[in-house]
């Protein structure tokens, strides 16, 4: 695997996905909270979990397990809303447990081939740490996937 200095980590909310360790910019966490009622959406993706009214709005709330291939088990007490903002776009998305925040290092490495599909373009690369590697997750990549959503269709 080819190191490539492709973006200073930096500041970083690490959380954990199943047994996955994952980190999001701190620049773009607007807040970390408790997991509020969802609202399912029928027919939607699996990622989304539903819609939540947050601070008196209504937000997407996501769930990325799938999608990083991590187990789907019911969330439990440890779970926490991480609320991420690219661009004036936000949503939430739960994780299974926020470790903390801290340093990240200086750069990124290259994220292994092992996850493909559209998990992998969620994720900017991955950042060695003494207790194990961390996938650094891509906040504008996760914002983009309601693209893939359809649209709703126009009576008139």
């Amino acid at each position: 695997m080819t190191e490539q200095p492709e973006t200073d980590a930096g500041e970083a909310v690490v959380v954990r996905l199943g047994s996955g360790r994952f980190a999001v910019s701190l620049a773009s966490v607007a807040e970390v909270g408790r997991v509020p009622g969802v609202t399912r959406i029928p027919g939607g993706p699996d990622w989304l979990a539903g819609v939540a009214n947050w601070r008196g709005r209504l937000m997407p709330v996501l769930d990325l397990r799938g999608l990083l291939g991590a187990d789907r088990t019911p969330f439990t007490s440890s779970a926490r809303l991480v609320v991420v903002v690219d661009d004036g776009i936000s949503a939430g998305v739960v994780v299974d447990a926020v470790e903390g925040t801290g340093s990240l290092g200086a750069q990124v490495d290259e994220f292994p081939a092992a996850l493909a599909g559209p998990g992998a373009a969620l994720l900017r690369g991955q950042v060695p740490r003494d207790d194990g590697p961390v996938a650094v997750i891509d906040p504008a990549a996760v914002l983009r996937l309601r693209e893939s959503m359809p649209r709703a269709r126009r009576t008139a």
